[in-house]
């Protein structure tokens, strides 16, 4: 007779056999057993009378007091399998218990649907295999990028994101650069950084963060981001990662950086990110000389640079569209702009301008490659007695200040609007000017 036992009465029968053995006393098996005397006289009792199987606990292979009925699992199983089909256990027992009124457990129901093989747990499911692809043969063919978002020194200063860019034929850390946040503007920075020392790359290759790719449907139909139009204007293709273990090349570089790289500027005794940016030149080469190695093709597909600074400057901005009234105004970031008041812009009215936000945190309006000459009245700026608005745009910027004040009343704040893009990359170049460059008040170009 084949009686299953656990760990527990295996131990005690061992225990017990010692006892008939008179190798120990009983005394000594309850300290073992943690169980009084009384009740290792019972065992041994039993032991005596029926064998080992008397050690065994009596509810084994029976059927449990607390099961439920089969006629109850049968239709939970049906429903979930017509009319539920592929809900996971949690889902499905929200809505059998709200919509069809059971009452019974989750993991009940997960026990039901695992058996009838409706569902299959985590642990038993068929893991996605990430083949290894080779490397891309020659240098500038494909570079991947990526912010890797880290305390980078150690709590000396705030955490910040370094931006990697890293060639995926040699593995050469082409561009590091820290910022505080992973944003349009840094990339548009490093990018250009990068394009100027090494030129225009084949393309990059980058996940599907929000930079690089419209993840979300709008309004507007957009189906390219502020990044992906500078790289369409050079000629660079992005590439679209579908998991992080597709780019492994620049995590891999992640996590060596995170190591390396932190100690290093604890050695240097780097604390911020300015000289930290400062400093990275050095130990990109250092790092070079030690992990990168040869192209099998040793050609360079790398382009040089054609644009012009001037070029280059409009390329990198955060562009949008926006109608010139009858008033020649056009409002960008709850500012109005106040076109010159000439023939030429007067046959603007109507039409849509481009608005140009620059890194550094200038801006610029421009129609058919034609940079146009404003002047700034900010709606979040206090009044003065020295602006002066001329009397034909006058209602116009009342209607701006009105439509402000009920804002202001609403929200009970003054802040920039929230669609606009992240400015923290300007920060250095504003504070450097001294100004905030939408609150000028007259800027020609």
């Amino acid at each position: 007779m084949l009686v299953s036992m656990s760990d527990k009465e295996l131990k005690r029968l061992s225990v017990l056999q010692e006892i008939c053995d008179q190798r120990i006393t009983q005394s000594q098996a309850a300290q073992l057993l943690h169980i009084s005397e009384r009740q290792i006289r019972r065992l041994l009792q039993k032991y005596k009378a029926q064998g080992p199987a008397a050690l065994a606990h009596a509810g084994r292979g029976q059927t449990s007091n607390f099961k439920l009925p089969e006629e109850l699992r049968l239709k939970c199983l049906n429903i979930v399998s017509d009319q539920l089909h592929g809900f996971g256990p949690t889902l499905a027992h929200e809505k059998l218990t709200t919509v069809h009124g059971f009452d019974l457990s989750v993991e009940t129901l997960r026990s039901w649907m695992i058996a009838a093989d409706l569902w299959i747990p985590r642990s038993k499911r068929m893991k996605r295999p990430y083949q290894p692809r080779y490397n891309r043969d020659c240098y500038g063919e494909l570079i991947q990028i990526d912010g890797s978002h880290h305390d980078w020194f150690e709590g000396r200063a705030a955490k910040c994101c370094l931006l990697v860019f890293i060639d995926d034929a040699t593995g050469k850390l082409q561009h590091l650069r820290f910022c505080e946040s992973e944003s349009a503007f840094d990339y548009m920075i490093s990018t250009r950084l990068y394009v100027e020392q090494h030129g225009k790359p084949l393309a990059f290759y980058s996940d599907k963060h929000s930079v690089f790719r419209v993840n979300q449907s709008s309004k507007k139909d957009s189906k390219i981001t502020q990044f992906g139009r500078v790289l369409s204007t050079l000629n660079i293709d992005i590439i679209f990662a579908n998991s992080p273990q597709a780019k492994g090349r620049v995590e891999r570089a992640n996590r060596t950086l995170q190591d390396r790289l932190i100690k290093e500027m604890r050695l240097e005794g780097i604390s911020s990110i300015a000289d930290a940016n400062k400093w990275l030149p050095c130990f990109i080469e250092q790092f070079n000389l030690k992990f990168a190695k040869m192209a099998f093709n040793p050609k360079n597909l790398h382009r040089s640079v054609t644009e012009t600074a001037e070029q280059l400057e409009d390329i990198f901005t955060w562009r949008e569209t926006r109608r010139v009234t009858n008033s020649l105004t056009i409002t960008y970031d709850k500012c109005v702009y106040l076109l010159e008041n000439t023939e030429e812009n007067q046959r603007l009215i109507g039409k849509y301008l481009e608005f140009l936000e620059y890194p550094d945190g200038t801006v610029a309006i421009m129609y058919e490659g034609r940079k146009i000459n404003y002047s700034i009245f900010d709606k979040l700026s206090q009044l003065n007695q020295r602006e002066i608005v001329e009397n034909k745009r006058l209602s116009s910027v009342l209607l701006h200040i009105q439509q402000q004040h009920e804002e202001l009343e609403q929200k009970n704040k003054r802040n920039r609007s929230q669609k606009m893009p992240s400015r923290r990359a300007q920060k250095t170049a504003i504070q450097q000017r001294n100004l905030n460059p939408v609150l000028d008040l007259e800027m020609s170009i």
